[in-house]
């Protein structure tokens, strides 16, 4: 198949290569307003450059990848679906939720699918610890923690365009929880702290934060979230029930140091980069979008999805802003 990529960042970059190596994928046309970095994407995988996104919906492509800015997503999702192009977008589907229910609203109607990044739904451990839930291995669940721990933070002009922590890295954990358990979040309350970047807290946000959700069957879950990690990129899971107790991400390159007497676990060197962590998941990802063009599956992560953790990041964003617990149905809206 013919996938076209609108974005040739560091993300849409690594897409680039990741779909050159695909059995699936045939050839590649790329777009950017950069046309130094659409140039050197073709140089590298081999791809054709259209001029706008505009020429690269028209040039026969089977899918589109939208790795751009956020600004550009709702305008390049609606562009494809309505060329009746398979997207696949980074998420969030938009900058705002306000522009995410529109962009909703925009494709209803459409038999176009759609999918939303959000790679950890293709971690193997994800998976099975997913799987595990779902067998009822656990039992009833009473306990789920999600961490997300960044070695250092994104630069000044990506805070102040991101939308806020809860937006911008908490929402894959809200992904992720949603996801494995199969339950929706029906409260939280987020707590914050400044003690790092000066910047961070100069754009309004806080650079390190926590947050309890209520899950609709009274499950308890923790989200930890910090953009300073001296150790590295952690990232991980446990849920607890009343049967069983499982975890993502305890393997030897976990960032963290064990103190205990005799103790040599973690033994790898620790992940210090997100693309590194789950280069494996991008991969199954972006696999699976190519069956979704295909038409051999439905989407494994749709609009509906992407804006089910965003409400939860906007009633965290809230809670933090007002110290006091917020309803998700309470920030809901369209």
């Amino acid at each position: 198949m013919r996938i076209g990529i609108l974005g040739l960042g560091r993300i849409g970059a690594f897409h680039a290569e990741t779909l050159s190596e695909l059995d699936a994928v045939d050839s590649l046309v790329v777009a950017d307003p950069a046309a130094d970095a659409a140039r050197t994407a073709a140089d590298l995988f081999g791809a054709e450059v259209a001029a706008s996104p505009q020429a690269l919906l028209a040039a026969g492509v089977d899918g589109v990848v939208v790795a751009a800015a956020t600004d550009a997503h709702p305008e390049l999702i609606v562009a494809a679906v309505e060329a009746g192009v398979p997207v696949f977008c980074e998420k969030p589907v938009a900058r705002t939720m306000t522009e995410g229910v529109d962009v909703l609203k925009a494709v209803a109607g459409h038999d176009v699918p759609v999918q939303i990044g959000f790679n950890r739904r293709f971690d193997a451990a994800y998976a099975a610890a997913r799987a595990a839930v779902r067998a009822g291995e656990l039992g009833k669940l009473h306990t789920v923690r999600s961490t997300t721990l960044d070695p250092a933070p994104p630069p000044p002009a990506y805070v102040a365009a991101s939308g806020g922590i809860f937006r911008d890295c908490s929402v894959h954990d809200f992904d992720i929880i949603r996801w494995v358990t199969g339950r929706e979040v029906t409260e939280v309350y987020a707590v914050g702290g400044n003690r790092g970047a000066s910047y961070i807290r100069e754009a309004g946000d806080a650079d390190t934060t926590g947050a309890v959700l209520t899950l609709d069957d009274g499950t308890i879950a923790v989200v930890s979230n910090s953009r300073h990690n001296g150790r590295g990129h952690d990232v991980r899971m446990e849920l607890h029930g009343f049967d069983d107790s499982v975890a993502v991400g305890l393997e030897d390159r976990l960032p963290l140091r064990s103190v205990e007497p005799g103790a040599t676990f973690p033994a790898g060197t620790p992940h210090d980069f997100f693309m590194d962590r789950f280069a494996a998941a991008y991969r199954a990802e972006l696999g699976a979008f190519t069956e979704v063009v295909a038409g051999t599956r439905t989407s494994p992560c749709t609009i509906e999805d992407a804006l089910e953790a965003g409400w939860i990041a906007e009633a965290c964003t809230l809670s933090l802003r007002e110290h006091r617990p917020v309803t998700v149905a309470e920030v809901r809206r369209g």
